[in-house]
């Protein structure tokens, strides 16, 4: 890590990412009741993620005609990775497949409702405001919060505040959550073979390709303008807490559950 980053990546920004490792709403996951309803909220998450992503991918590449050359060529070629990573994998069939049809397969697989964000993306389309499509369909407060911040990063902050939000909020964070969640399930990785493939790919791509990847896009922006790190510093800082945030609703959503007291093993019905 370079001398600008360790300015960002401080012990405040340390302390926030290692809590989102142990977040007690893994150990909330103990049965397919309490795994369905992790992946209703979580999905709403999958698919912001992509809006971070484009964002810089048009900040940092050229998707406007006439086509002009980039300006900083390898930041360009490390977001254009990313992209393809995320919006393109190579799903366990061996076909092209976007993350969020991924986690949607996966939540098929284990009998958890897809209809409400499914409905959600279709009052998009049609050009509903989001907050207002999450709403209709029902969407938990700490969804919609979640969601509105990401969106309003996207769309409205400096590119830099996008970088950290991509980077410290989700690339640098993911892997170790995810790996947590396996951790603690002891799943049967039969019983759900595609959400078991969607967080071992995150864990091997966020934590081998995309987050060093990230992670050098936001070191070049910073070595251009490092008068600019406490600006990061403090978009790394509202990201993470809004993750937080998000996972300590769907941790009183679980809570609630039947059963949710109960020690029990993960396991399916089926």
């Amino acid at each position: 890590m370079s001398a600008i980053l360790d300015q960002v990546f401080n012990a405040e920004v340390r302390q926030l990412r290692d809590s989102l490792h142990t977040h007690p709403v893994f150990s909330r996951i103990r049965d397919v009741e309490s795994l369905r309803a992790f992946m209703q909220v979580h999905i709403y998450a999958v698919w912001d993620f992509m809006s971070l992503a484009k964002r810089l991918q048009r900040d940092l590449t050229c998707v406007d005609l006439p086509w002009m050359p980039p300006a900083d060529i390898e930041a360009a070629h490390l977001i254009n990775e990313i992209i393809l990573g995320e919006e393109t994998d190579t799903g366990p069939d061996g076909h092209p497949i976007s993350h969020m049809d991924l986690y949607l397969h996966a939540m098929r697989e284990v009998g958890a409702d897809t209809r409400p964000f499914e409905q959600f993306l279709s009052l998009v389309r049609e050009r509903v405001p989001v907050e207002n499509a999450l709403g209709r369909v029902g969407a938990p407060n700490c969804v919609i919060d979640f969601v509105s911040h990401t969106l309003k990063v996207a769309i409205g902050e400096r590119t830099l505040v996008v970088m950290a939000n991509f980077f410290y909020g989700r690339e640098n964070v993911i892997p170790g959550m995810f790996q947590r969640l396996l951790d603690s399930w002891g799943l049967d990785r039969a019983a759900a073979p595609s959400f078991v493939y969607y967080l071992d790919r995150h864990i091997e791509l966020d934590g081998d390709a995309h987050g060093p990847a990230a992670e050098a896009i936001i070191s070049r922006a910073l070595t251009r303008e490092p008068h600019l790190a406490e600006t990061v510093r403090k978009a790394a800082i509202a990201s993470l807490t809004a993750r937080e945030k998000l996972w300590d609703g769907t941790d009183r959503l679980l809570a609630k559950l039947p059963g949710a007291k109960k020690e029990r093993r993960f396991s399916l019905p089926f």
